[in-house]
């Protein structure tokens, strides 16, 4: 089958009153979750994951994937009008969106950021509609061998992507592997760490521990440092881009767009590091770069291009190979499985209409995205007069009634507040959790592909060398320890 006939089988299951439904939803949430400051995309893809399981595979992972790159959309909103980051990718956009906002350019300032978006994120959509068929290809001959030593790379590729401490890092993954283990065994069936209680032979509920870490511990962070809002503009006009502001953004946005793709693809990349990285490559070949940081309108145009086309970047990998490259597709990933349905090389051939479905409706939402940015830019600035304190009660509900609707048991309550306060006490200590979620939904699947190995082998673990692309893959993790290794070196050389 090729590209163009699937993405035709695609639109034929996207197209119908209650797809089209849902994915508008997921982008209306998404966006109100890019606006309200303190929520973040991560937490509400938490929240919003057992409304999914009433719902068709389509439409609950069509209105996941609405809210990831919606949540893109709407951050650029709260950053150019109040100082203030939607979620992590927009961080940058504050340096000089608000700059332009305080101005009186808030209008162009949020009009090339949606248009800059929809660009880069309809680009990277065509790019994954010819691409993710490409190496699903050629990863439908990968084995269990091959499927364990991509894992092994996705984990090294996250722990290398950590700006902070390598060994907190380290430390986040051997406990999530902890965690992952606590249950029954697959191949023995006997109990691993359950300490005789019954609750804990199932394992430790997926959506219990995102929802903790990252529902629970962003309203303890957020209350802890309440924001008061301050808008630039009550009214927004001139949302069209001048003439000049396009000369100035054209090449920002298709550069954005090509940054922020490949950076999807790499494991522990995503919106965030596009987003940084395209401000960093424009402020270094612009030709006065003292302008960045007192409003250059590229440094709104590269960095919001770059996120949304990291969106379309990252879903490469988790469709195609069944690996997350980031924390939020990780979630992703755990919403299918706890569909029944495993991506990975065969998802594409065994599930057709899912797999064309989601890009197909990623086109739509793209569509929806610009319909709601750009003509309701009001309705947005407006809730951006709604107090946390009023919003923080209604989140924790959430929460609650979310996490005990998955499995209707107490005891899942207890984890998700015990990962609450574990993971707000780990971003005091400044532990990135990101590579937590990835590894806690890895370390099954890597587990079960070298135990597959072993007993496929006469040779045991030398079935890991002998395969040329298991020894390739687990080489290339060893450079890139070993890079680590070296870059710590220099830092502590540097130091003294």
């Amino acid at each position: 089958m090729g590209a163009l006939e699937g993405l035709a089988i695609g639109f034929s299951v996207i197209l119908t009153p209650a797809n089209l439904y849902y994915c508008f939803i997921g982008s209306l949430v998404g966006t109100l979750v890019g606006v309200l400051p303190g929520i973040g995309p991560l937490a509400a893809l938490a929240l919003l994951l057992p409304v999914t399981f009433t719902l068709t595979p389509v439409a609950g992972l069509a209105m996941l994937a609405a809210i990831f790159y919606g949540a893109m959309y709407g951050g650029s909103t709260t950053s150019i009008l109040v100082n203030i980051p939607g979620e992590a990718a927009s961080v940058v956009t504050t340096l000089d969106g608000h700059q332009l906002a305080r101005q009186g350019r808030a209008g162009a300032a949020l009009g090339i950021a949606a248009l800059g978006s929809f660009i880069a994120g309809t680009a990277s959509l065509v790019l994954l509609t010819f691409f993710a068929p490409v190496l699903a290809a050629i990863a439908i001959r990968f084995g269990p061998p091959e499927n364990f030593g991509l894992m092994v790379l996705g984990l090294v590729c996250t722990l290398y992507m950590i700006t902070g401490s390598a060994v907190k890092g380290l430390l986040t993954i051997a406990l999530a592997f902890l965690a992952a283990a606590i249950g029954i065994d697959v191949v023995n069936g006997r109990d691993r760490f359950t300490f005789g209680s019954v609750n804990l032979i199932a394992g430790i509920e997926l959506l219990a521990v995102v929802i903790g870490l990252f529902g629970v511990a962003e309203i303890l962070a957020n209350v802890e440092h309440l924001a008061r809002n301050t808008l630039v503009a009550e009214r927004i006009r001139g949302l069209w881009p001048t003439a000049d502001d396009w000369r100035a953004s054209w090449k920002p946005i298709l550069r954005g767009s090509g940054l922020g793709f490949l950076l999807g693809l790499v494991p522990g990349g995503g919106p965030v590091t596009a987003a940084f990285m395209s401000y960093a490559v424009e402020r270094r070949i612009a030709r006065d770069p003292t302008r960045f940081g007192k409003g250059a309108i590229e440094g709104v145009a590269g960095p919001e291009s770059a996120n949304n086309a990291a969106v379309g970047g990252s879903m490469i990998p988790l469709l195609s190979l069944g690996i997350p490259s980031n924390a939020v597709t990780a979630l992703l990933l755990g919403a299918l499985v706890i569909q029944g349905i495993q991506p990975g090389p065969l998802f594409m051939t065994q599930r057709p209409d899912l797999f064309w479905g989601v890009v197909a409706s990623m086109y739509v939402g793209n569509v929806f995205l610009l319909l709601l940015n750009l003509p309701l830019v009001g309705l947005w600035v407006q809730l951006l007069r709604v107090p946390y304190r009023v919003l923080f009660p209604i989140v924790l509900l959430l929460s609650i009634v979310g996490t005990y609707s998955a499995n209707k048991n107490v005891f899942d309550l207890w984890v998700m507040l015990g990962f609450g306060v574990a993971g707000y006490v780990l971003r005091k200590l400044e532990y990135d959790l990101a590579p937590f979620v990835i590894a806690f939904v890895l370390a099954p699947l890597l587990e079960q592909s070298l135990r597959q190995s072993l007993v496929m082998s006469p040779d045991g673990a030398m079935i890991l060398v002998q395969r040329p692309v298991t020894a390739a893959l687990l080489a290339a993790s060893a450079v890139l320890v070993g890079l680590m290794l070296r870059r710590k070196q220099r830092s502590k050389g540097g130091s003294t």
